[in-house]
């Protein structure tokens, strides 16, 4: 689809970046950016978002550039977009519903695609508009319909109720995810969760420790679901559990946030947080920031961290270890693609394992390690300052 992209400059934070990752979203959605259509405002306009003017210059670019599609880079309204699809006469989304888009695409597990339907269900229930029939499958039942109810009604009941199975599913799944949680305490497993921004390079970095297949791509969200395999470091500390989560964005939508919170707990759960950071991107700091507000917001703000700063090849460092006021290590250079800096990593995590108190595994409690470890979920993209943030995060080669 030919895509036009559109983003105001409101004088808050890196615009230029914002709309470089929202052109990463797009191709990652499917789409093809032609044109970029930016301007400046105070705040937003009520009907349009960007003002009548705006939406006609728009509308022109489109036409003569034969868009298809109108991808904003913000949240719009109900009403914002419903008057826009008036105006341009072409389908417009917001940011919003382009990630919600790129993550139906991407669930491949059970829990994925019930998350990702819940986070679907939840937004297009404010968009509600008639003509949604095809969300009422089995109309024309004895008793379906009250008096008088109308077709608008008729759809919000409808979600209602599948949002509240889909609910019923995920608090299902949730429990036996404790189960599992309860089980690697009781065989004092040490588990290592991999955070950071997408596209940060997570995925190669655990398919590199893990010899895991994990799928691998230079696009946004390339990995929905998340998965566990065991590492094994040596005698000392033996098998750890290592988890590749989600990536997590900017501005990430409400709705999955609320829908991946019972996978995300995964990641409070943790043991040990590898904050996997692109070492070669112009905006890191403000990224580790996104990661960091996520991971307050679901409360994983107290589980220790190290930051993984990846990518040292392309951004021309070299393999090392630093450490914080009170000798922790506090930030790894490596390079996950080149293998440079991984040894330095695997013995951050088992410094981090014999630190931990109960932590030092021995071979009968790593034979009891068969619980589903291999069992895909979707995590989510979320973030918050932690406590314990090393106070180097600033600091060192930037």
């Amino acid at each position: 689809m030919r895509a036009a992209l559109v983003g105001i400059d409101f004088g808050a934070g890196d615009f230029a970046a914002s709309l470089e990752e929202l052109s990463l979203l797009a191709r990652s959605a499917g789409a093809e950016p032609i044109t970029t259509i930016t301007a400046k405002r105070a705040s937003p306009d009520p009907a349009h978002f960007v003002g009548s003017g705006k939406a006609d210059e728009i509308a022109m670019a489109c036409k003569a550039e034969r868009i298809d599609i109108v991808i904003f880079n913000h949240a719009l309204s109900p009403a914002q977009q419903r008057n826009l699809e008036r105006r341009l006469e072409i389908r417009v989304v917001d940011r919003t519903s382009l990630i919600l888009d790129i993550f139906a695409q991407r669930a491949k597990s059970h829990e994925g695609k019930l998350q990702v339907e819940l986070a679907q269900l939840q937004h297009l229930a404010t968009r509600l508009i008639r003509g949604w029939t095809h969300l009422e499958r089995q109309k024309g039942g004895i008793g379906l319909r009250g008096p008088g109810e109308t077709q608008l009604e008729t759809d919000r009941r409808l979600i209602g109720e599948r949002v509240k199975m889909l609910r019923a599913r995920l608090t299902k799944l949730r429990k036996q995810h404790e189960t599992q949680r309860r089980a690697r305490g009781r065989n004092q497993t040490f588990s290592v969760s991999l955070v950071g921004y997408t596209n940060a390079g997570k995925s190669t970095l655990f398919n590199t420790l893990t010899k895991a297949g994990v799928y691998v791509a230079n696009q946004l969200f390339a990995t929905l679901d998340t998965t566990s395999r065991r590492l094994y470091l040596g005698d000392e500390v033996g098998s750890v559990v290592m988890s590749d989560t989600v990536g997590f964005v900017r501005e990430l939508p409400h709705q999955l946030v609320a829908a991946f919170r019972a996978t995300l707990e995964e990641t409070i759960h943790a043991d040990l947080l590898l904050h996997v950071v692109d070492g070669n991107s112009p905006v890191r700091m403000e990224q580790i920031e996104q990661v960091n507000e996520v991971l307050r917001e679901i409360g994983a703000d107290h589980v220790p961290q190290i930051l993984v700063w990846n990518k040292i090849d392309a951004a021309g460092l070299e393999p090392g270890v630093e450490r914080d006021e009170y000798d922790k290590i506090s930030r790894v250079f490596i390079s996950a693609h080149s293998g440079a800096g991984l040894d330095l990593l695997r013995g951050a995590i088992v410094e981090a394992a014999l630190a931990e108190p109960g932590q030092q595994q021995n071979e009968a409690q790593d034979s009891v390690l068969d619980f589903a470890l291999d069992e895909p979920s979707v995590g989510g993209s979320l973030g918050g300052p932690a406590d314990n943030m090393p106070t180097s995060t600033h600091h060192g080669p930037h």
